[in-house]
């Protein structure tokens, strides 16, 4: 081997054997590979190449920049422009054409091609990436996948990708399933906690950090990469740091899953200038994306997260302590390049109080999108649904009775006309709901400034 290839060589690499071995047609393949060990980059290409004529490939994101990143990766491994044998669908922005042999979409939109193509016709395998997030989707998806292919196509192909999982319940929950392991590549990060003081802010905190352990060592043009639980601390951060003596000398660029496709690719982008770069973002950079020249990883330790109220009916969010699993995903940005370290803004004793692995999705929010899915698909309660971790009963039950209350199911459970428009809309049934009647009113632009 050439000293080229040894250098571009990637731990999964020495993986990719078995991965071809292991997806037979009608297989499963369970892959854990922590960052940096080339799954998302290696392994669709490699399959793209083994399956040949046999179909497309769909690899499924669980956010619109992780799919339009991976897209570009894939393509580029190929030394081709997205859009040629490699494509990506987003919502409101798809790049294919009949080419396209591989394309890279997110959860909600492989949701909705499953729905109007149970089949999936054409599709040799269905590559679920960043699996170990859990989101409500992917897990719905998978479930709503191995029964189509239990009834229609023996002969697919799935493949669950994770970097951070607990192997033991999804390899149960996925019968036959093969599972295969890959070390990954990063450098050693060093951690260190900066304990909070009494009443100072979290905004306080950061620039404190900033200033102690960054400003007077940094390297040119190196990358902070900053996690706050949401919007909110991500603007307070910003307007503290601009309110400092050194803020306006680095460039400060917000990172969260509401931003514009545009926005969040300049903030994965390298630092503009020799000052340096931070990045205030939510866990939308804990994984699936790579941001250049990152050496040093602040973590507040926190996580906003959708949390269902029976009260309410409403999904809400709530700030919790990040679980062990996340903390140790976010230290890891800060080994993808060289060594390097990670601030942890809490006392070392609390990590003993952290839960290891955050709850799937599934169990914790709001059931309507869920049941109206499951409608559509004919089965309102999931009843005979192949899950990994079935939500609650009680929660569908009482979510099927509401969606009945806003004519979207008959007394049956069938979904009815105004229900699939509801579905097609992409929004919580509550908001497409009054849409909907704001249609009907002849008030819709009125409807769509309230939802």
């Amino acid at each position: 081997m050439n000293p080229r290839a040894l250098a571009d060589r990637l731990p999964i690499d020495d993986q990719l054997e078995a991965i071809r071995g292991a997806l037979a047609p009608g297989a499963t393949v369970v892959l854990q590979a922590p960052p940096g060990a080339g799954k998302t980059t290696r392994v669709p290409l490699e399959l793209l190449k083994a399956f040949g004529d046999q179909g497309r490939i769909l690899l499924i994101e669980p956010r619109r920049l992780a799919t339009r990143a991976a897209a570009e990766r894939l393509a580029a491994g190929l030394g081709e422009a997205v859009g040629e044998q490699v494509g990506y669908s987003v919502r409101l922005e798809r790049r294919s054409s009949s080419r396209t042999r591989l394309e890279v979409l997110t959860g909600g939109l492989f949701l909705r091609r499953l729905q109007a193509d149970p089949a999936l016709e054409g599709v040799a395998c269905v590559i679920f990436d960043e699996f170990h997030e859990r989101g409500a989707e992917a897990d719905l998806a998978l479930a709503l996948v191995r029964q189509a292919r239990t009834l229609l196509r023996p002969e697919l192909r799935i493949m669950v990708m994770s970097a951070t999982l607990d192997l033991a319940p999804l390899a149960a929950g996925l019968d036959g399933a093969t599972v295969i392991t890959s070390p990954g590549r990063s450098f050693p990060v060093a951690v260190e906690h900066q304990r909070p003081r009494e009443r100072e802010r979290l905004e306080q905190q950061v620039v404190r950090a900033l200033e102690n352990h960054w400003l007077e060592e940094r390297g040119p043009a190196e990358t902070v990469l900053v996690f706050l639980p949401g919007q909110r601390e991500i603007a307070d951060a910003q307007r503290a740091i601009e309110a400092t003596a050194w803020g306006q000398q680095v460039a400060c660029t917000p990172l969260h899953g509401q931003l514009s496709l545009a926005h969040q690719g300049q903030a994965i982008a390298p630092a503009p200038t020799a000052g340096g770069k931070l990045v205030l973002a939510t866990s939308i950079a804990e994984s699936s994306l790579t941001i250049a020249g990152v050496t040093l990883v602040i973590d507040a330790g926190l996580s906003r997260r959708n949390r269902f109220d029976p009260a309410t009916g409403l999904d809400r969010l709530v700030t919790l302590p990040a679980s062990l699993a996340s903390a140790e995903q976010r230290r890891g940005r800060a080994g993808r390049l060289g060594p390097g370290r990670c601030l942890r803004l809490w006392a070392p004793g609390e990590e003993q109080r952290r839960p290891g692995f955050d709850p799937p999705e599934l169990l914790v929010c709001d059931p309507l999108p869920i049941v109206l899915q499951l409608a559509e698909w004919g089965d309102a309660l999931g009843e005979d649904l192949p899950w990994i971790d079935p939500p609650p009963r009680t929660a569908l039950q009482e979510a099927r009775e509401l969606l009945e209350q806003l004519g979207a199911l008959d007394g049956g459970g069938r979904i009815t006309p105004a229900g699939r428009t509801m579905a097609g809309l992409g929004l919580s049934p509550r908001l497409a709901h009054l849409l909907l009647r704001a249609q009907a009113c002849g008030s819709l632009e009125l409807g769509c400034e309230l939802a």
